[in-house]
């Protein structure tokens, strides 16, 4: 389901736009090797590079519909980006990955390596999957609250660049615990399909993948990209053998029945927090709670390397 086969596609494919952000890691290195990919694939390219945050959505809304492809190469928010300028328009995306955490490429299985990556999805299949919106902004991967926006909004810029990804999960590690040794829970009441559900949290999130990190970290159960509704998973340790608990559980994709986890299904979210907490979607810190949280059913078409 979702997934459209594209024979020839380095045959049929005369218009290829490249949008890059600069100031991703290795920013300029990473572009020469893509240019140097799209040569040996025999594939002329545009290269076009962003110069502020929500550039790279401006240029794919304004002239990614006269392209038969559009590639990103930068972070996920520059994927997140193009792929929200382009819901609907049916035109496929390939995400490079230039930035620290790469989840959007890391989850459809994309190499992490620029030379093998172009010619894996100019060879590739069109996958068309849900988008999530929260506070006016689409998500590919996940949004949420607690944990998870700690982390992206605590991990230095120094040490993304130095670690990448890892910085990610050090400062994961280090808001999980923080947040149970200081019981630092908020109180949460998400409003989902007529229901009310109330409860003392360390994270939630709305989740659109099964999993990030190459499946090393599984959200829930019969997450699936493209069945229209997103899920949304709570967790709420109240001491420290709980959240090792929830820890081992999403690394084993161990989910059954938990006192300090709930997972619910849906298309509609209201999220109100006690305190007001800053919301993440992709990587990527947005505004406060309240908010609501939606889908948008197969709103984009992501190229992904054959099976």
């Amino acid at each position: 389901m979702g997934t459209l086969a594209l024979p020839l596609l380095v045959v049929l494919t005369r218009r290829v736009l490249l949008i890059t952000n600069p100031a991703s890691r290795r920013g300029a290195a990473l572009e020469r090797a893509a240019m140097r990919a799209f040569e040996r694939a025999g594939v002329a390219c545009e290269v076009v590079r962003t110069e502020r945050a929500g550039h790279a959505g401006e240029i794919a809304q304004a002239r990614g519909r006269d392209h038969d492809l559009v590639f990103t190469l930068g972070g996920d928010g520059t994927a997140m980006e193009v792929a929200g300028a382009l819901a609907w328009s049916g035109v496929p995306i390939g995400v490079l990955a230039g930035g620290t955490g790469n989840l959007l490429g890391r989850a459809l299985g994309i190499p992490r390596s620029v030379k093998r990556a172009v010619p894996s999805l100019l060879d590739g299949t069109v996958r068309q999957i849900d988008l999530g919106v929260v506070l006016g902004r689409r998500f590919a991967v996940a949004a949420g609250v607690g944990i998870d926006a700690a982390m992206v909004q605590e991990t230095p810029r120094w040490m993304k660049r130095r670690l990448g990804v890892f910085a990610y999960s050090l400062m994961a590690t280090r808001a999980a615990l923080r947040a149970v040794l200081l019981r630092r829970f908020f109180a949460v009441r998400i409003e989902v399909g007529g229901e009310v559900i109330e409860r003392r949290a360390a994270a939630v999130m709305f989740a659109n993948f099964g999993a990030i990190l190459e499946d090393r970290i599984a959200f829930g159960p019969g997450i699936v990209v493209d069945d229209g509704v997103l899920d949304c998973c709570i967790f709420s340790p109240t001491n420290l053998r709980d959240a090792l608990r929830i820890m081992w559980r999403v690394t084993r994709k161990d989910f059954r029945p938990d006192p300090s986890i709930l997972y619910k299904k849906g298309t509609h979210f209201r999220l109100t927090t006690d305190p007001v907490l800053v919301l993440q979607a992709d990587g990527e810190l947005l505004g406060p709670t309240p908010a609501e949280v939606t889908v948008e059913p197969l709103a984009a078409h992501l190229l992904v390397p054959r099976r």
